[in-house]
């Protein structure tokens, strides 16, 4: 995108709104007096927590049931900030408490199985959820083994860390350990991924961290791709703050590691060169998250094609997708995404049961990355559907290549505001 849109705190705020700027035509005294109907919704992050709020918010008669084993869920964004020490690990946290007050029934188990057929779920302590029409925000899985030698043991020996919690704890804790000189090596995966830029914003932090408590330690990123997202604001980022600390390596320069030797710390490219690394942080290929294989909505490529105008899933009726685990290019695999998704969702399933067509479905989303204290960058774009498929229009951008310090820092505040707006957003509550 050559255009840059600058969002305010309020802008980001309006964004928030207007994502999904469907699921707030449906939420009328009419249509909640429509008939009921039975909704269960699987996982309790961006995607699914926002598509259980806005089903109750949409109809309030609905009988919606939220599945999610933990009670307390830890967000991937802002999560690389703890690296650079500049954010606590519980700040990531947010409860369920205004979902309940909301009518939502919140159930702490793990979905097991889906019958698409039967048109039931069934959790890990063997009860059985009926529905009318379900919805799916599992996130991601990992392809293991897809990575020679990486696997799920190999992942407590060099943590992927791209699902918060036990996982960001082991890296922070390893990070905290390397000795100073130590290289910390980060493996980038080819596309499709869960947030585009965010394995270039840890490495940020992480060179952060390394700048101001181990200055004689270096970051190696080995990618097993060519470009990335806001490539150009991030090494001009890197140069201005880590030259002497980061090296990119792209495929093309022998960046991609076929080979992971976790015990060892050491991965091997794909012309044979071998790293050894004091702290090594592997971000393995990705898949939908295991439930979605369950209810026969992934196809061939382990991720989930949908219908654009509903995130109804192209392969099975009365299961609707949202988040990472779908195929919705343009748009990015986010949390910003996903809450955008699950607001048109929720909109198309309040008007299929109460027997009308569903809203016109637009999107937006907004991507800020820190690359150090008071240096922020963004990416911003608005979707619609065109023909049948989900485009990019125009109203996005990036931030400029040249701007002040003083806007860079303006973009680090504006990321802070939208962590906060969107968490309220979700879950309801102001992170502590």
């Amino acid at each position: 995108m050559s255009t840059h849109t600058k969002f305010s705190r309020r802008q980001t705020l309006a964004l928030l709104g207007g994502a999904g700027a469907a699921a707030f035509s449906f939420s009328t005294p009419a249509l909640a007096q429509q008939a009921a109907g039975r909704v269960v919704v699987v996982g309790g992050g961006f995607g699914g927590a926002t598509a259980a709020k806005y089903l109750k918010r949409g109809n309030p008669k609905l009988a919606v049931t939220l599945v999610e084993p933990a009670k307390r869920f830890y967000t991937c964004p802002f999560t690389n900030l703890h690296f650079a020490g500049l954010r606590t690990f519980e700040q990531q946290g947010h409860g369920y408490d205004e979902l309940r007050r909301l009518g939502v029934t919140v159930v702490h188990e793990r979905a097991n199985d889906v019958d698409n057929k039967g048109k039931s779920v069934t959790l890990s302590g063997g009860k059985k959820l009926p529905y009318d029409k379900l919805v799916l925000s599992p996130g991601i899985d990992f392809r293991w083994g897809a990575l020679a030698g990486y696997d799920e043991a190999a992942a407590q020996l060099a943590p992927h860390a791209w699902q918060a919690g036990p996982q960001t704890t082991l890296l922070k804790k390893q990070l905290d350990a390397m000795p100073d000189g130590g290289v910390f090596i980060l493996v980038a995966p080819d596309n499709p991924f869960r947030c585009p830029p965010g394995p270039y914003e840890r490495a940020s932090m992480v060179a952060h961290y390394i700048k101001t408590k181990k200055p004689k330690s270096k970051l190696l990123i080995l990618d097993a791709k060519e470009n990335f997202s806001k490539q150009g604001l991030f090494q001009d980022g890197w140069k201005k703050f880590y030259a002497d600390i980061i090296e990119w390596v792209p495929a093309s320069k022998d960046g991609k590691v076929v080979r992971v030797d976790a015990k060892a710390r050491e991965v091997e490219t794909e012309f044979g060169k071998k790293h050894k690394a004091a702290v090594l942080n592997v971000v393995p290929p990705q898949k939908a998250g295991f439930i979605a294989d369950r209810a026969g909505v992934t196809n061939q490529s382990g991720w989930v094609p949908v219908k654009p105008q509903t995130f109804e899933s192209a392969q099975v009726a009365d299961i609707h997708v949202v988040g990472d685990a779908t195929i919705a290019a343009p748009m990015p695999k986010s949390g910003f995404c996903a809450n955008a998704q699950a607001k048109v969702a929720a909109a198309a399933i309040v008007a299929s049961l109460a027997g009308r067509e569903a809203p016109r479905a637009s999107w937006s989303n907004t991507c800020y990355s820190l690359i150090a204290p008071n240096y922020g960058i963004s990416v911003a774009g608005v979707y619609e559907v065109v023909d049948g498929k989900i485009v990019e229009i125009k109203g996005g951008g990036v931030s400029p290549r040249e701007a002040s310090d003083e806007f860079r820092k303006l973009e680090a505040q504006y990321g802070v505001g939208w962590y906060n707006a969107i968490a309220q957003d979700t879950w309801g509550l102001r992170p502590a």
